[in-house]
């Protein structure tokens, strides 16, 4: 996996349309259920939006474990004698 590829995959975020399509609704919807609750445009949420949540939410997390297994993997690979690494000065083992 080269650096954009993994980049890629780092910024994958879950749009409007994305929750959007889970719930049945339109991403209007979505966007009108977002506004403050004063807001004239408001919405109530769609009905079981805590379940679609959840379910996007173990999504991503998925996605980033592959990422991390991925990663791991290749990094294994390249060069077996890599140990700790450090990210924003905590130790990280390989």
């Amino acid at each position: 996996m080269d650096f954009r590829e993994a980049t890629d995959q780092l910024f994958h975020q879950i749009d409007h349309e994305e929750l959007a399509d889970e719930l049945n609704v339109s991403v209007a919807s979505i966007r009108q259920a977002r506004l403050k609750p004063d807001s004239m445009a408001h919405r109530t949420p769609p009905k079981q939006w805590e379940r679609a949540v959840l379910l996007l939410a173990k999504r991503q997390i998925e996605h980033f474990h592959k990422l991390e297994q991925k990663l791991r993997r290749d990094r294994n690979h390249s060069n077996p004698a890599i140990g700790a690494t450090k990210v924003r000065g905590r130790p990280i083992t390989a």
